[in-house]
């Protein structure tokens, strides 16, 4: 088989005219920077408009074109995708370059995986251009990468392929975001109604009678970036409980002997911790598998009287329920709630069920988790087996043909 390597401005035209304009009045498709879906490089149908409303100051292209996102981070996040219109022409966001694949050069579904790569996104943003906050991929960039080329049925087969895998991967996200509409169900069904007589507490009547039950980690000189080790003791942060479940992600760790100074900041098993700066709001309960660890000023982190108040119930109540929800709104300072801190939270209300009725809810709830569990891990397989289709179609190791030169 021969097979080669063609320059992209070779097979595709990068940011051309749109040809065949539409009548003025004629309705086109109108796609913002948000229509786009990093996770499955497509897009919504957009908003109707008239051409006439969009002929000047926007990005022109057609239905079937793939539109690059030229601004980080929106390049950065994966903002490429191929233009799904419910008319024949489209128009956007300025912050889009349109390529056209020659269609008998190069399908455009493979040309749409090779440049959703990470490692074509990652040179692009080493080539951006302009000041910060406002860089942006140039087109030549584009124009310039280098796409193997195997024949159009071999493309066609490979497209196929991963899409079809990255179908099966969306099949899942789709499924895990219907178990965490099923846990939100559960909740408001059991606890959302106005009507119930439930006693009206706040946070700290349900804290454990006990110094130190809500508290932040330690402040300024307590703990300094550099005394941050490779190994030790764990230090959580806003990263563990910012998806609203507790998750290992950007390890910190502190000595052994700066843990005993620290010691009163400890985390527990089953522990409420609620993000209080940088994405704020955010909640998680701590695993019972959790090693000694102490979290950071950025977390408030809550040890409960279980007799009275249950972890599962008081995480679903901080994220869910209508009197917690308008709390937060009303008492937090400024837009990204940034007036979040530890008196609010100690005085937040709490509507209180009975202790055997948080009981029935965190066993439904758990055996939600339980299975979004499993599909997690699925996904997560998912997304190893696409990420290394995508690498081995690209390094030609899908290709029928493996023996050929590249010209």
């Amino acid at each position: 088989m021969n097979v080669s390597v063609e320059k992209l401005f070779e097979i595709a035209e990068v940011n051309p005219r749109l040809s065949n304009r539409p009548e003025q009045e004629a309705a086109v498709s109108f796609l913002g920077m948000a229509d786009v879906d990093a996770l499955t490089g497509t897009t919504s149908r957009g908003d109707e408009r008239n051409f006439g409303d969009v002929a000047k100051g926007y990005t022109q292209f057609s239905d079937g074109d793939l539109l690059v996102a030229k601004i980080t981070p929106c390049f950065e996040n994966g903002k490429i995708a191929q233009a799904r219109l419910d008319h024949n022409h489209g128009a956007g966001s300025t912050e889009f370059h349109v390529i056209r694949p020659d269609q008998e050069k190069v399908d455009a579904r493979f040309l749409l995986h090779f440049l959703r790569q990470p490692v074509v996104r990652l040179a692009g943003e080493m080539r951006m251009t302009g000041s910060a906050g406002q860089r942006r991929v140039p087109a030549a960039y584009l124009a310039d990468l280098q796409i193997p080329l195997p024949s159009l049925e071999e493309q066609r087969r490979i497209a196929q392929i991963l899409d079809h895998t990255d179908r099966l991967r969306a099949q899942r996200r789709n499924s895990i975001s219907l178990l965490e509409d099923l846990i939100r169900s559960i909740f408001l069904d059991m606890f959302g109604s106005p009507e119930q007589s439930w006693p009206r507490v706040t946070v700290k009547d349900v804290a454990k009678d006990a110094k130190g039950s809500i508290r932040t980690g330690p402040f300024g000189s307590q703990l300094l970036h550099e005394e941050f080790t490779e190994s030790g003791i764990p230090v959580l942060g806003i990263d563990n409980a910012v998806k609203n479940e507790f998750a290992w992600q950007g390890r910190r760790f502190i000595s052994e002997e700066k843990y005993q100074k620290l010691e009163r900041y400890r985390v527990y098993p089953g522990d409420v911790l609620i993000t209080i700066m940088g994405t704020c709001g955010r909640c998680a309960v701590v695993p019972d598998d959790i090693p000694v660890a102490i979290n950071t000023k950025h977390l408030c982190c809550i040890s409960l009287d279980r007799d009275k108040c249950l972890p599962e119930f008081l995480h679903s109540y901080f994220l869910l329920h209508p009197i917690s929800r308008e709390y937060l709104h009303r008492t937090a300072k400024g837009a990204i709630m940034a007036g979040l801190n530890m008196g609010l939270i100690k005085d937040l209300p709490v509507i209180l069920p009975p202790i055997e009725v948080q009981g029935e809810f965190a066993n439904r709830v758990n055996s939600v988790r339980k299975l979004k569990s499993l599909h997690l891990g699925h996904l997560g397989e998912l997304n190893s087996l696409f990420d290394s289709l995508r690498v081995q179609a690209f390094r030609g190791e899908l290709w029928r043909d493996r023996d050929f030169p590249v010209s």
